[in-house]
């Protein structure tokens, strides 16, 4: 089968995942925005964050190695689940003595119980088979379809069980656990090879030479997507907190699921054809410029329908998350046009690009975050990262032509 077929059969079993996950995610956050309050969405934001932070700051790039390594998989699969049971339990430390810390920081003294409870998930993530990764690395994205549809529609029966018995934001929580306890669970019956009780230092090392870049990245990511959040939560409040990211997630999940799609398909493709350079430069020429167009449509979809789109998903309670779904549907294209090329250079294992492309938003975010949301409230925090994600926007592109250039 050629890059062509395999890309579109990717693209299609891909795009029907996201698109089914999506779905589902809509209902259920039409369901729990009925039940739970702003104020809740707030703090399990927060409590999201913090996990999010502290999973990026001890990432290792295990994934995305093995996903470079041709023949790799059986060879560094004990070191690299070895690897991820301590990381999980490092995490879960650092989760549970900066409770009280984060708490003070946002004013929100029982938030504290909600991170306590966060402690497990990364404890349970931890104990995930690294082979996970087989499905998208040996283009089996059929399988690969059934097996992260299971896991979402567990967190998503779950989360709203316990928000209908509870009405409380650990709902959240208990749907990451159940989720967490299932994907362990599967992927130890589902794929092989199942790791064990072994370690290579030399290995380790080789892991956290070629993964400090992926490191990088998801530091200054963390920074540029959540540095909004953060500085609303603590400048104006959860309640606030909780209609800016909702919005954002309205407003920006469409693109992102593009976006997403686009490089968890390219991605192996792209491995595979390193050594046709013509061939690999006609793939993303032609996939980025379909990419572009589909994320020019659907950005703009989103900014003329916010109004219908925002009262028919979350309901008449949420009328203020409006105006930030408009001004934020900009942030999913100019995102999509500069992220389109990085699978191009994680391919060519030039992750240092794709650090560089989101440090310069994460360097934007940092200088007008603070007097925006200071000056324009809720909508603010939008304005800033509109632009700071244009900023990479040309960076991005000098980078790729440079790159392709070069093929």
């Amino acid at each position: 089968m050629g890059y062509f077929k395999t890309t579109l059969s990717g693209l299609s079993w891909t795009a029907a995942l996201r698109g089914s996950i999506r779905l589902l995610a809509f209902v259920r956050l039409a369901i729990l925005a009925r039940l739970l309050l702003p104020e809740q969405f707030g703090a399990f934001g927060v409590a999201a964050m913090a996990l999010a932070l502290l999973e990026i700051m001890t990432e290792t790039g295990i994934n995305v190695f093995l996903l470079q390594e041709k023949d790799g998989l059986s060879q560094f699969i004990n070191t690299a689940w070895l690897v991820s049971i301590f990381r999980g339990l490092i995490i879960a430390l650092l989760v549970f003595v900066s409770a009280p810390l984060v708490a003070n920081f946002f004013s929100t003294p029982d938030l504290a119980p909600l991170l306590y409870l966060t402690c497990l998930v990364p404890v349970i993530r931890g104990f995930i088979n690294p082979a996970n990764v087989k499905f998208q690395k040996d283009l089996q994205f059929n399988r690969e379809f059934a097996y992260r549809l299971t896991i979402f529609l567990v967190e998503s029966i779950i989360t709203v069980s316990f928000a209908v018995l509870t009405h409380s934001a650990a709902s959240f929580v208990w749907g990451l656990i159940f989720s967490s306890l299932i994907e362990v669970a599967l992927s130890f019956i589902l794929i092989s090879p199942r790791p064990h009780w072994s370690f290579k230092l030399d290995q380790l090392k080789l892991i956290l030479n070629r993964g400090k870049w992926v490191t990088g990245f998801g530091l200054f990511d963390y920074v540029f997507t959540q540095g909004d959040n953060i500085t609303v939560g603590r400048l104006l409040g959860q309640a606030p907190l909780g209609v800016y990211r909702t919005a954002y997630s309205l407003s920006t999940l469409p693109v992102n699921e593009i976006v997403d799609t686009y490089y968890k398909v390219s991605l192996p493709v792209y491995v595979k054809l390193v050594g046709s350079p013509a061939r690999l430069k006609s793939a993303v020429l032609k996939s980025v410029g379909l990419l572009s167009l589909t994320s020019l449509i659907i950005s703009l979809a989103v900014f003329f329908l916010a109004r219908p789109f925002v009262l028919l998903v979350l309901g008449s309670a949420w009328h203020a998350a409006i105006p930030v779904v408009k001004v934020l549907a900009f942030v999913g294209l100019f995102r999509s046009l500069s992220y389109s090329f990085n699978s191009l250079f994680v391919a060519l294992r030039l992750q240092k690009y794709v650090t560089f492309i989101i440090f310069t938003s994460m360097l934007a975010l940092l200088v007008t975050i603070v007097p925006a949301v200071s000056r324009f409230g809720v909508i603010g925090a939008g304005y800033s990262a509109v632009v700071s994600s244009l900023v990479s926007l040309p960076v991005a592109v000098f980078l790729a032509a440079k790159t392709l250039k070069s093929l």
